[in-house]
Formats: C-alpha cells, structure tokens, sequence
C-alpha cells in the first residue's frame, strides 16, 4: 500500500511539475507619470514670510522625508496623544484592520485549497441486504455488514493556470486591503488634525466675534444718547441697530460649529460627543511646520495609498482575466484512495483486506452556449476599467498635491495680508485712543476704530487656520509616511 501511495504521489508532482504556464496575462505595476512637475507655473521653493507664530517661511525640498507620525511637527502633546488614542479606538481603523485580516486568511485557506492536494480520512459501517440474483443464486439474499476505512486524495492540476491565478487574484485582493487600512489611517489622522485647527480657529473666531458685538453695543449705547439728545438721526440709530444685531446673530452660528466641531473630534477618537475630558485646542497651542517634503511624482504614486489600492484592483482584474482564459482550456483531476474492507470491524487492515483506487479525469470545454467566452470579454472589460480607475487615482493624486502646494503659497500671502491690515488697524485704533483721549475725535470713532481692528483680528485668525490646514492636506496627499512607521516595526521587531 505505502509503495502505490508513493507512486501516486510521485505521479501528481511530476504532472505538477509539467504545468509552469499560466494562461493570460502577466501583471506589471503601471510606469509612473512621466511629468517631473506638479503645477503647470513653476514650483517656488517655498512661501512669503509672515511674522508671528504661523507666519514664517514654509520651504519645500523633495530630499526631506515624511515621518510616519507627521502631526508631531505642530508640536503640541495634547494632539499627540489624542492621535495616538484615536488611532486605535477608531470604530473605522478597527473594521478596515478586521477587514484585512479577513482578507488574509481567506488568502491563506483558497491558497492551500486550490493548490495543494485534499487529503481526507473516511471511515464508514453498513448493514445491508443485497439479494441472491445478484451473485448468481435467486430467490436467496444475502444480509451483512460492511466496515470501510480509508484515505482519499483528490488533486486538481493546474495545467493552464486557472488556479495559480485565482490565488494570484486573492493576494491582490489582500493587498487591496491592505492599502485600504493605510488609507483609513491617513484620512483619520488628517481629519483630527483639521479639526483639531478647526476648534483652535472657532475658538479664536468666537473671542473676537464677541468684543466686536461688546465694542458695536456699546457703539450703539453712544448713538442712542446721541439720538436722545437730537444730535443722531433715526436712521443713524437704526444703522447701528442692524450692525449689531447682524453680528449677533453670527455669534450663535459660530458657537454651533465650535460645538460640533468637539463633538466629531471626540468621534474620530473613537468617544462619544458627551467626554469632556478631551483636550481643547487653541492657535497659540500647535507650531507651524516650516521644513516641508515635496515627493516627485514617479514617487508619489508609490506612496499614496489610494494609488496602491487602485494598483492592487488592478492586479486582480489582471489575475480574473487568467481565470477565465484558463477555463477554456482542458482540467485534469487526480483522484486515489487507500484503504480496508471488511465485514467485521476487528478484521480492518488485515492481510486480503486492503482496497485502493487510482485514476483521473480529464475535461475540455466544447459548447457552453457562449458562456465562457462571454466570461473571458467581461474580464477583459473589467481589466480596462480598472486600468482607467489606476489612472484616475494617479491624476487625482497629482491634484491633491498641486492644489496644496498652491493653496499653502495663497494661505502664506493672505496671512500677510492680514497681518499688515491688522498691524494698521491697531496703530489707527492707538493714534485714536491718544486723539480720544485729548478730546480730538468722538467716542463713536473711537469704537468703530476698535470694530475694525477687531474685524482684522478676526480675518487673521482665519488665515492662520488655513495655513494649519493646508499643512496637514499637504501630508496627506504625499501619503502620510506609513513607509517610515512599516520601518520602525521592522526594526522593532513587530
């Protein structure tokens, strides 16, 4: 029995080794974009100056590279560690890693299923009845028990690929999800930090809303005795009641997006909107990065993960096609078992009891109403478009970058602006104390020289904000550093 099991085994992997092609077409990873530049303009190598804290030069260098934690650059440990909470509370971290790992066992099993031969034990007892007719003695039966144990192999050759291809698809549906989680992971840590400068930039907004509405009202108060005493007209008054009454009621909208803002912070680190135990963020708190990284395009496509995502559909669509070239072509199975019969089970694997079979089957498709070849014309169309979505993403990723890269150098100068429309505006609103105070002008000036200055304020608060944001976007459409964190576990040995 061990020399038939041999040569049976012997057989399968010499017929094994006869089927190296695989039908259908070989993956290649798609060449890079042949452009150098993101932007049609020259690139600057970095932004106009400012001053203060987010108002210096942001330089740009495609030699510097993106640390896998990138938000640790604005500095602030109360961002650092909500990241670190959010990255692994999430609920959507969470099912993107429970999805991968699905994906990769599932790899794992279909692997072993359709390329290794499947190797089961049997056991079985019957008692049966089987009449004298059929050994040549009617009108007598025969009443017996039959006890059977054995070993069955049966073992699918891969002559043409068919299988080598579904697992090929498999595995680029694991790397799918694999992107899929570094992709989560980017969009969470962007969306914090965004929100993160959204909550420092409302805060900074409401602070300066409200002494612009204390400033208005107590414009008001002065345009009311004015007009009590005949100096102010009715429409004069009214101007000013509209005036405050417009900004008061942009107060409240502030008020909700700063509350909802919390609120989707606490939900992004995995909390519900009621913990009060979250770190609140204001602009004076996070540091503005000013060493940037500038990936080329040949390399950005290997870093961003929605490009690799794209990239592994790719590959299996490649892989689908091969499938379904493959089952056009002859399948040969391999079957054998090894084994006893008897009629007593004491009597199992006793001399004159083994039992053994040994064959194949070999089947070539002839006429499947058009279904086959119908199958092979759906891959290839599938193979198409996601060639088109790879291409999408790669377009779209060149995008991203340049419309960050454009958006930083407009936040830059905008901030300036701000910055001397806001210089202005305090020096005016001092000159007016000093002339207020030696009874040059009225106090009416005198307020709407505060509400100007505190208007600036306000429209420099939102500069600096957009600054911060842009940033951030700039880390996420170069693709966060994963590489640099997959290094670190390397090293660390996980």
């Amino acid at each position: 029995m061990t020399r038939n099991a041999r040569r049976f085994f012997l057989a399968a992997l010499s017929a094994t080794a006869l089927s190296a092609c695989a039908v259908g077409p070989n993956f290649h990873s798609p060449a890079p974009p042949a452009t150098e530049h993101y932007t049609r303009a020259p690139q600057p190598s970095g932004t106009v100056a400012a001053e203060g804290r987010s108002g210096g030069v942001q330089t740009f260098s495609s030699e510097r590279d993106i640390p896998a934690d990138w938000w640790t650059l604005f500095h602030s440990q109360a961002l650092d560690a909500l990241m670190r909470q959010a990255l692994a509370d999430s609920p959507t971290v969470q099912a993107a890693r429970a999805t991968l790992l699905s994906a990769a066992e599932t790899y794992k099993a279909q692997r072993g299923g359709l390329l290794l031969p499947a190797v089961d034990a049997t056991g079985s007892a019957v008692r049966q009845k089987a009449p004298g007719a059929a050994f040549g003695q009617p009108g007598t039966s025969f009443l017996f028990n039959l006890f059977d144990a054995s070993v069955g192999v049966t073992y699918r050759l891969d002559l043409f690929g068919a299988s080598r291809r579904q697992v090929e698809a498999l595995g680029a549906q694991a790397d799918y999800q694999r992107w899929q989680l570094e992709a989560a992971r980017l969009t969470l840590a962007d969306n914090l930090v965004t929100t993160a400068v959204n909550i420092a930039s409302l805060h900074a907004q409401v602070a300066a809303l409200t002494d612009i509405v204390t400033s208005e009202r107590d414009q008001l108060k002065v345009v009311q005795r004015q007009f009590d005493a005949g100096a102010a007209s009715r429409s004069d008054l009214l101007a000013q009641q509209t005036q405050v009454a417009e900004n008061e009621a942009q107060l409240p909208a502030l008020e909700k997006q700063l509350a909802q803002a919390q609120h989707r912070l606490a939900v992004l680190a995995g909390h519900t909107p009621d913990d009060a135990t979250l770190p609140d963020f204001t602009l004076d708190l996070l540091t503005l990065p000013a060493d940037l990284p500038l990936s080329v395009p040949s390399k950005l496509v290997r870093q961003r993960p929605d490009v690799q995502a794209a990239e592994a559909l790719l590959h299996e669509s490649t892989a689908q096609l091969g499938v379904a070239t493959a089952n056009m072509y002859p399948q040969l199975n391999l079957t054998g078992s090894i084994g006893s019969e008897t009629v007593t089970a004491n009597d199992l694997f006793k001399t004159g009891t083994a039992a053994w079979n040994i064959g194949g089957s070999l089947m070539q498709p002839l006429f499947h109403g058009g279904e086959l070849l119908g199958l092979k014309h759906a891959a290839r169309a599938d193979l198409d478009r996601a060639t088109a979505v790879y291409r999408g993403a790669v377009l779209s990723a060149l995008q991203d970058v340049a419309d960050t890269l454009r958006a930083l150098e407009a936040d830059a100068r905008t901030l300036q602006a701000d910055l001397i429309t806001e210089t202005d505006a305090q020096d005016t609103l001092n000159m007016t104390k000093l002339q207020y105070k030696v009874g040059g002008i009225s106090y009416l000036q005198l307020l709407n020289a505060e509400r100007v200055f505190l208007q600036a304020r306000q429209n420099r608060v939102q500069a600096e904000a957009a600054r911060y944001a842009d940033t951030a976007a700039l880390f996420q459409a170069l693709g966060g550093g994963w590489w640099n964190r997959q290094s670190q576990d390397k090293e660390n040995g996980q």
